[in-house]
């Protein structure tokens, strides 16, 4: 999960097999955004009722096999794209493009620090 800025506000490392959108209710569960920008991936009922309950507006276009779809503010979902220039800029660093930890808190931990770094650059 990356801020209005584009840097990384929080992240949680799963499995190669695993999907994103499990993650995305426990990345968001105690923040107050006034929106959130996810791709059509994290588009399930779950994750929309959640937000709505929250106050939070989803900025997420619907999947084309919904059979209501819903609106979504195009012109904010633009900047939607600050997420993948982070992971561009992140994986600049070879040791988190070709994963050479074994260890998923040492990786982890890399993350941050590459963040930090993108951070004060």
């Amino acid at each position: 999960m990356v801020e209005g800025l584009g840097s990384l506000a929080r992240f949680s490392l799963t499995g190669g097999e695993a999907g994103d959108s499990p993650q995305a209710l426990p990345l968001i569960k105690d923040l107050r955004p006034g929106s959130l920008s996810a791709d059509k991936a994290y588009d399930s009922d779950i994750i929309i009722e959640h937000l709505r309950a929250e106050g939070i507006e989803a900025v997420i276009p619907p999947r084309s096999n919904r059979l209501i779809q819903r609106t979504f503010d195009k012109h904010r979902y633009k900047s939607r794209n600050l997420v993948e220039r982070f992971f561009c800029r992140i994986k600049q660093f070879r040791r988190i493009a070709t994963r050479y930890d074994k260890l998923a808190a040492r990786f982890a931990s890399f993350v941050a620090l590459v963040a930090a770094v993108i951070w004060l650059d």
